[in-house]
């Protein structure tokens, strides 16, 4: 039996309203055009990149509201201490316990497969510095439970920000992977130098 859906800074009532007015207002202060549309679907992988600073959340975030999506990223279970663990979920977070015998793809493809509708936020960079290959661990968890992944991004340059194409796994790694890169090729983050 599923449990009831926990409640989010995406789907808490009044509180994500309020959010979501704010975050329109803010897309337009700011001169952010939102482009592309998310999957209609109840579960997919979701990339964000370039991932260059800390910024990049509140770029986003506006976005995901706007969309009215319920997100979640997965983190490692010591980010998850009482008596702070109920917001941390609060903010989407799905803890991961790095030392079990099961590994973080297992345990985050296990959170899809426990869940009727589930968005996994990745930041395929793993970091906000600068970095020569990306973590593939994005790739295993939509491999490993049959999802595609949806491409999202934010671009300085055109000041744009939203979702590119949906990508459908093959199996073969490095060429799914070069489709993916292609289409980030262009997009500068807010750090460039990191990108």
């Amino acid at each position: 039996m599923i449990k009831r859906k926990q409640l989010t800074i995406f789907s808490t009532p009044v509180i994500t309203q309020i959010m979501r007015a704010v975050s329109f207002l803010a897309l337009k202060v700011t001169g952010w055009r939102t482009v592309g549309e998310p999957p209609q679907l109840d579960k997919y992988v979701l990339i964000a990149a370039p991932h260059t600073s800390n910024w990049d959340f509140l770029v986003m975030l506006p976005v995901v509201l706007k969309y009215k999506l319920d997100v979640h990223w997965v983190g490692k279970h010591t980010l998850f201490p009482f008596p702070i663990a109920w917001f941390v979920r609060w903010l989407g977070g799905i803890p991961i316990n790095r030392t079990a015998v099961g590994n973080t793809v297992e345990q985050a493809a296990d959170a899809f497969r426990r869940s009727e509708k589930l968005v996994l936020l990745i930041a395929p960079e793993g970091t906000r510095g600068k970095v020569d290959r990306w973590k593939a661990g994005f790739y295993h968890i939509a491999t490993r439970v049959e999802l595609p992944i949806q491409l999202a991004f934010l671009d300085t340059k055109s000041k744009t920000v939203g979702f590119g194409p949906l990508v459908q796994t093959t199996g073969d790694y490095d060429v799914d992977l070069a489709t993916i890169r292609d289409f980030y090729s262009d997009k500068q983050g807010i750090r460039p130098e990191f990108g």
